[in-house]
């Protein structure tokens, strides 16, 4: 048995340690392009949202990109609060003449957030397509950083970073260390040629592309996944044109939750759709994450009994955390974010657990996403 736990361990540090490479070998970007000609088309989707859109409209109308190289498509979910009125308040509440609109979303599927973007791509007016979320806040530089990009790149799709706002409670912390190393693995993933996430929140991608792609069909079925199951596709189609934008500008933050339960909800709804990857590297990523976890559970279990020396434990441990703090630091420098490391050593401590309960919830329950209960 031990000697199974150390090949596991073993096996997951080698990944970790090529995904700290694959960072490293992602070239962080600047700015060179102060005369942008990309347009972009920005869909957000929301649902119940009026609490959080006066922060991301804010960040549109301070955007540093001319006027007239993008438009703000927004798609209502069936809203049940002042969501609505809130957006058309905050776009005029001063000179505004930023290009937007409203839209109803048109349900067809059982995925309300694809049904929503594809929407909002039928009456785009742009070549290019970013989206973000409703509760998220854009950096001023955000569309020229993608454009700059775009413009020095052939590239069809762009994936983001994105970060978490952090407010020093122990509960945001947890989530913020969690959150920054799911964007050092995206990033790192890219920088391996074996890309198996994106967000979302801070995603790019030509419209053309997006309909030779024929959109999210073949995953409909699956709530959430607008993201990761369309980089799939994508990927399929054409590797050499997806890839990561490495720019501190073009980083987009985003709200952590408020209490235990709403984390763990949207947790199993992340982890619900991953039986579901196509992408063989993102489905063994997966797996050896969750026994790498939950052999220290079993090894601490198995130590109490005296079945296991707790020193093998702890070497194991220690390992694991060592390479976890590297990618975990090099992302966090990146993201502007280094003030939230003196919460990692506890966090080790809980994270086995929380991800091995999150791992095993999600096979047996169905999950609420935006007051709705779906299916795996």
């Amino acid at each position: 048995m031990v000697v199974t736990f150390i090949i596991i361990i073993c096996l997951y540090l080698l990944l970790i340690v090529s995904l700290i490479i694959g960072f490293d070998a992602i070239k962080t970007e600047t700015i060179t392009n102060q005369n942008p000609k990309t347009a972009f088309t920005v869909i957000i989707p929301f649902r119940n949202e009026a609490q959080n859109l006066p922060h991301l409209i804010n960040s549109i109308l301070q955007l540093q990109y001319p006027k007239h190289l993008f438009e703000i498509i927004l798609v209502d979910d069936d809203s049940e609060d002042a969501s609505i009125n809130t957006i058309n308040n905050c776009f005029n509440l001063k000179d505004n003449t930023i290009d937007y609109k409203i839209l109803k979303n048109q349900r067809l599927t059982q995925s309300p957030k694809k049904d929503a973007i594809t929407c909002a791509i039928k009456q785009a007016k742009y070549d290019w397509i970013i989206t973000t979320d409703a509760d998220c806040i854009l950096p001023k530089h955000w569309l020229t950083s993608f454009a700059d990009f775009i413009q020095h790149n052939a590239v069809k799709m762009v994936a983001g970073p994105v970060t978490y706002h952090y407010n020093k409670s122990l509960l945001h912390a947890f989530q913020a260390l969690d959150f920054i190393s799911l964007i050092g693995a995206t990033i790192g993933g890219f920088g391996i040629k074996k890309p198996f996430l994106s967000n979302g929140a801070n995603l790019a991608y030509k419209k053309d592309f997006f309909e030779t792609l024929n959109g999210f069909n073949g995953n409909t079925n699956i709530a959430s996944g607008d993201d990761i199951f369309l980089m799939e596709k994508a990927l399929l189609n054409n590797p050499n044109t997806v890839t990561f934008l490495k720019n501190k500008n073009a980083i987009v933050i985003t709200k952590p939750l408020d209490n235990l339960k709403d984390l763990i909800a949207q947790r199993v709804r992340w982890a619900s759709k991953t039986s579901n990857y196509n992408n063989t590297f993102a489905k063994l990523v997966g797996v050896l994450v969750l026994f790498a976890n939950a052999i220290l559970i079993i090894g601490l279990v198995i130590g109490l009994i005296k079945q296991i020396n707790f020193k093998t434990v702890g070497i194991l441990f220690t390992l694991k955390s060592c390479v976890d703090f590297i990618l975990i630091y090099k992302t966090s420098q990146f993201l502007n974010n280094k003030n939230i490391l003196h919460h990692f050593l506890w966090s080790c401590f809980i994270y086995p657990f929380f991800s091995v309960y999150i791992a095993f919830t999600s096979l047996f329950t169905t999950y609420k996403w935006k007051g709705r209960s779906f299916k795996k």
